[in-house]
């Protein structure tokens, strides 16, 4: 698969990316991040404009949990209008991903406007202009969160060497405000570099400031975070890359969503 990286499809990065800045994103949120205790979890998956503000239900048929006892298929889902609401299963000590799976959304098209301009077709300015060029997209997302029962296992952190993931260097669980903790963008396994990272906060939807950090990978694909007070988080990274053959699309929009909470120190 190769990435977008030729000059021609610069100004189509930069439409696409500039369109999607106040789109729907995706994320799942437990009811507790510490399950000791516990022989499951109550999960909320939702896309939204203001993190942990359910709007829009996000539907997969690849819901899972990877834990210590396997990856296991989540299927009793309830899906409500703005969201879905499931409970995953913490049969053991240790730490789980529960995860929506790579889930593949709507089709998109663009088309190259007279002054050289990406416009998204029914989107902006009507219907594309006859013989325009026209570049279909779609977007594959994936929204993961962690959850520790009793002491942590480091199975549950193993990326799975598809698609876009974001891997904890730490256990999610002893994220604490204040203080440095390291994330890897990787891409089909391979480490990302020069990537943005954003990270939203849950108390921006009350004192106004929804972004705590925007951070870009180094060579390695790693990120330092560090938030500055106790609370709800959510990372977000896009990445753009043209699809596999026979996808029947010649791109796809990845969006990857991490939600954590940070202790206090």
């Amino acid at each position: 698969m190769r990435t977008l990286r030729n000059a021609a499809f610069t100004s189509f990065l930069m439409a696409l990316t500039a369109g999607q800045a106040l789109a729907h994103v995706p994320y799942v949120r437990p009811n507790v991040m510490d399950a000791t205790g516990r022989d499951h979890v109550t999960v909320e998956a939702s896309f939204t404009e203001d993190v942990f503000a359910a709007e829009v239900v996000m539907r997969s048929d690849a819901w899972h949990v990877v834990g210590p006892n396997g990856d296991t298929p989540i299927t009793a889902v309830t899906y409500l209008r703005d969201l879905a609401v499931f409970e995953a299963a913490t049969p053991v000590d240790g730490t789980y991903r529960i995860s929506s799976g790579p889930r593949t959304g709507r089709m998109g098209q663009m088309y190259r406007a007279a002054d050289g301009s990406w416009k998204m077709v029914g989107e902006e300015d009507g219907p594309a202009p006859a013989g325009a060029e026209i570049v279909p997209v779609q977007s594959i997302t994936t929204a993961d969160v962690y959850v520790t029962k009793g002491e942590p296992t480091a199975g549950a952190l193993k990326p799975t060497g598809h698609g876009l993931e974001v891997v904890p260097w730490m256990q999610p669980g002893d994220i604490i405000a204040g203080e440095d903790q390291t994330l890897q963008i990787l891409f089909d396994g391979k480490p990302l570099a020069n990537t943005p990272l954003v990270v939203y906060r849950e108390a921006g939807l009350y004192d106004g400031k929804k972004i705590e950090a925007e951070l870009t990978s180094d060579a390695e694909g790693k990120v330092t975070v560090r938030v500055g007070d106790p609370g709800a988080y959510m990372t977000l990274v896009r990445y753009r890359a043209e699809a596999p053959a026979g996808s029947g699309v010649r791109f796809r929009s990845y969006s990857h969503s991490l939600t954590f909470a940070a202790q206090g120190g």
